[in-house]
């Protein structure tokens, strides 16, 4: 998915950083981009719901069509639909790639992927939005440990804390088992998803 707009413009319209890199930038203005940024008027339900929907999209970087479909198949499924779209959409594999500390962003975590750097269980696996099982395991393919991104990735450059509990990883390895499906407390998504729920289902 293309996305011209500036990162630091786009964190600034979604009121969240998007990047570490854009921390600072939101940090200085953590108001709307725009002339009128400082004086918006009091936002409606239907700009809340549309605000919420948009931070879930931008966090996981994908588009409108993807994020509906996910919507309407945890709509289907038991449980509660906003944490299983949640859930579905951690498990995807550019996703996973950002939480093992392969890549900086999910943009990078992104482009490695559709770039064929990346297999999961020993073969190669080339779409970003490929659904992870309990105990595959993800890896840099051998031919691309030795790029200057993996090799900051397997000392540890890319990670800011600890990795996501629900992941068992190895950096030096450039390895990583999902062990189990991630709980809602466990995703690190600034989103109220039930007002995502709210919006689809209007």
């Amino acid at each position: 998915m293309n996305q011209a707009r500036p990162k630091a413009k786009l964190s600034r319209a979604l009121g969240i950083p998007l990047t570490r890199k854009c921390v600072k930038y939101f940090e200085r203005r953590p108001f709307p981009p725009g002339v009128h940024g400082r004086a918006r008027k009091k936002p409606s339900d239907y700009q809340v719901r549309l605000l919420e929907k948009q931070r879930l999209r931008h966090q996981y970087f994908i588009s409108e069509t993807q994020l509906r479909n996910q919507f309407d198949k945890a709509a289907r499924s038991s449980g509660k639909t906003g944490e299983t779209l949640l859930v579905a959409l951690e498990c995807r594999l550019d996703a996973l790639v950002l939480r093992a500390g392969f890549a900086r962003t999910i943009y990078q975590a992104r482009q490695a992927v559709g770039h064929g750097h990346i297999a999961v269980d020993g073969q190669k696996v080339d779409r970003p939005s490929y659904r992870v099982k309990p105990w595959q395991t993800i890896t840099v393919r051998e031919r691309s440990r030795t790029k200057p991104p993996f090799q900051i990735a397997a000392a540890g450059g890319h990670l800011d804390g600890p990795t996501a509990p629900y992941l068992e990883v190895s950096l030096t390895d450039l390895r990583a088992t999902l062990t189990r499906e991630p709980l809602r407390t466990e995703i690190p998504v600034i989103c109220d998803e039930q007002l995502v729920v709210e919006f689809y289902s209007r």
